[in-house]
């Protein structure tokens, strides 16, 4: 309930083309594409636009980690908000030193251009690189994408439950 209401509350208090800018100084790396900003004294958690990166326990999600936080960590970046996702956290593309975050990213093969999300053609020129020089992760036969990762590893929390279910032990009706 209190998720929701937070929701509802940057929604709100968003402008209705979902564009805001301000700046701030990182004080934490969740992952590779998840930060938390200062602003106005407080933590705000922002997932960068456009992206995706591995995810924890996939290959390359360690070095895409450390890439924001070399990246950002401890220093200003602009936040220019794009959207609310529907775990509260803003949704912004992250510049640092004039930097574009989610395009260093994608650039050094450490996340894919989130194509679901995103039609932004510096983002697909990006991947598109770093697949053809193999960088980072594209150095690898064929990478699993972080959202078949996501879904990959639900289908099995989702058998494991049902199998643990005591309506599925043998001689229950």
């Amino acid at each position: 309930m209190l998720r929701l209401a937070v929701v509802a509350f940057l929604l709100w208090s968003l402008p209705a083309d979902a564009q805001e800018r301000f700046t701030g100084n990182v004080v934490g790396v969740a992952d590779g594409d998840t930060i938390s900003v200062l602003r106005d004294g407080r933590s705000v958690r922002v997932r960068l636009e456009g992206i995706d990166c591995p995810e924890k326990g996939q290959d390359f999600s360690a070095r895409a980690k450390q890439f924001t936080s070399d990246l950002t960590f401890g220093k200003e970046v602009t936040v220019d908000v794009r959207d609310v996702d529907r775990y509260g956290r803003l949704v912004a593309r992250i510049s640092v030193g004039g930097q574009d975050v989610s395009v260093a990213l994608v650039r050094a093969g450490l996340a894919w251009h989130f194509t679901k999300y995103s039609r932004d053609p510096i983002l697909a020129e990006g991947e598109q690189s770093a697949r053809t020089a193999k960088r980072g992760l594209w150095g690898q036969g064929s990478p699993t994408a972080p959202w078949e990762f996501r879904r990959l590893r639900q289908s099995n929390r989702n058998q494991r439950s049902t199998s643990a279910s005591p309506m599925s032990a043998p001689g229950c009706a």
